[in-house]
């Protein structure tokens, strides 16, 4: 695996509950519907193994709902984001946003450089 790759993939499991969030916010979804988004979109593959877990996790902190739909030829688990959920994706976007802008500046001549951070 390329360096690349590594940070990228470390990256999107690190926001993977606001990306599952962020998906769910669009249009509910079913697991395996998140696991093949998630890859398309960023390009990383997270199994049933990393996702499912996740998703009860998020379910018990009352992020998502799920339901089952039975309208098919096999039932499926649909998740939908919830008004706590909504407002975790909101709080999470707009501190990522901050922290973004935190770390990342513009000097004079246009280029981006790392701004010291203090505690």
């Amino acid at each position: 695996m390329n360096v690349n790759k590594n940070i990228q993939t470390k990256l999107t499991k690190g926001l993977l509950d606001l990306i599952i969030l962020q998906l769910l916010d669009n249009s509910p979804m079913h697991g395996y519907q998140i696991i093949t988004t998630i890859r398309k979109n960023f390009g990383v593959y997270f199994g049933p193994s990393t996702i499912y877990p996740l998703l009860t996790t998020m379910e018990k902190k009352a992020y998502i709902k799920s339901e089952w739909n039975m309208n098919s030829d096999r039932p499926k688990k649909i998740y939908k984001l919830t008004n706590g959920g909504k407002t975790a994706l909101d709080f999470t976007t707009c501190s990522l946003k901050t922290i973004c802008k935190t770390i990342v500046v513009d000097d004079a001549q246009g280029q981006n450089r790392m701004q010291h951070l203090t505690v």
